[in-house]
């Protein structure tokens, strides 16, 4: 017995220590693939590890196909998810996931905190932080009272070559474009965008129309409110245009970020967990504030939105889904155009 002891008894630590790592327990962790620019995200996120000792790591995508390929990669991982929660910086590929089955159902404490239109009816999204599709116009090249005021004005002849336009295939251009489908009609929306191609600069992201707006490359161009406010904030000469306010026109169209947890996903408690600590008044309150200028949409935030909202200015009325459903057809004629050679 005394033999088998000394023998015998370290094999068995060993192994034990090798089975249970002595007592050293992997570190708690989530794995957020985020469509949401990390200069306006990663601070909230380090915040939220600091307070639950929650690892946070993301995955991040170019600024000419994100969302997209973000959302392509969870398609192709379904089997095998590595994605814990979807950051999107829009909603329509949040729907694609959703119509395929890949998204879990959450119930957040805040949840009904925000409006019917932006959040799942079974819980498997939800909306926060929204931005509005505007107009950047710069100052020193367009004077006031010739300042463009509608959408429409990007196939304006007057201004060939000196308008720009994200290429409408990614990130919240192609949502806008998916909505415009939805609300206009097939022929309606495809004369607008090959007007558009005809006529404006198309561009690899909004952040880059932004920026040769704010340079004077470009008279005016169509982006996201953050993107604009990043230019205001740096002193450029420009000015935001929230378009289609006359009677009868469209009104500016309002897209929300998105929050989606992925099914069977490696750490979901911890997803759901996450996902919770962004869907709150307080945090909507530091997007709004922050150098992004969110558009706050948890009905207790007392926070200032930095630019217009749904309720100062006439908002695009939109069925979301409609717009998911009109995708895939839409898409496929704006690849055509808008691909070179096209």
């Amino acid at each position: 017995m005394n033999t088998f002891r000394l023998i015998f008894a370290p094999a068995l630590v060993l192994t034990l220590c090798v089975l249970t790592g002595c007592g050293k327990r992997e570190p708690e962790r989530v794995t957020v693939y985020c469509a949401l620019d990390d200069e306006f995200s990663r601070p909230l996120l380090d915040e939220f590890s600091k307070q639950t000792g929650i690892e946070v790591l993301t995955k991040l995508d170019t600024e000419s196909t994100k969302t997209v390929g973000l959302a392509e990669a969870i398609l192709a991982e379904a089997k095998t998810p590595r994605c814990d929660l979807f950051w999107n910086n829009e909603i329509l590929h949040t729907l694609r996931l959703d119509r395929a089955g890949l998204l879990a159902e959450f119930d957040p404490p805040d949840g009904a905190n925000y409006p019917p239109q932006f959040r799942s009816a079974d819980g498997r999204w939800f909306g926060f932080a929204a931005r509005a599709r505007v107009l950047i116009v710069n100052t020193n090249r367009v004077a006031e009272a010739r300042r463009p005021t509608s959408i429409r004005d990007l196939r304006d002849v007057q201004w060939y070559d000196r308008v720009g336009i994200a290429k409408p295939l990614f990130g919240t251009t192609a949502t806008h474009a998916a909505c415009l489908f939805a609300t206009w009609g097939d022929d309606e929306a495809k004369e607008f965008f090959a007007g558009i191609k005809r006529n404006a600069r198309i561009m690899s992201g909004n952040r880059q129309v932004a920026r040769a707006v704010a340079n004077g490359e470009l008279d005016f161009g169509l982006t996201d409110t953050d993107d604009a406010m990043v230019e205001v904030a740096a002193g450029a000469p420009v000015a935001i245009v929230y378009p289609d306010q006359g009677e009868g026109e469209v009104g500016t169209l309002f897209i929300p970020n998105t929050l989606a947890v992925i099914k069977g996903s490696p750490h979901e408690q911890n997803a759901k967990r996450l996902a919770a600590w962004l869907l709150t008044a307080e945090v909507e309150g530091r997007l709004a504030a922050g150098p992004s200028a969110q558009i706050p949409l948890h009905s207790d935030t007392t926070a200032a939105a930095q630019v217009e909202t749904p309720a100062t200015v006439n908002a695009m009325e939109v069925d979301f889904e409609k717009a998911a459903d009109a995708w895939n057809e839409a898409s496929a004629w704006l690849r055509d155009e808008f691909t070179a050679g096209g």
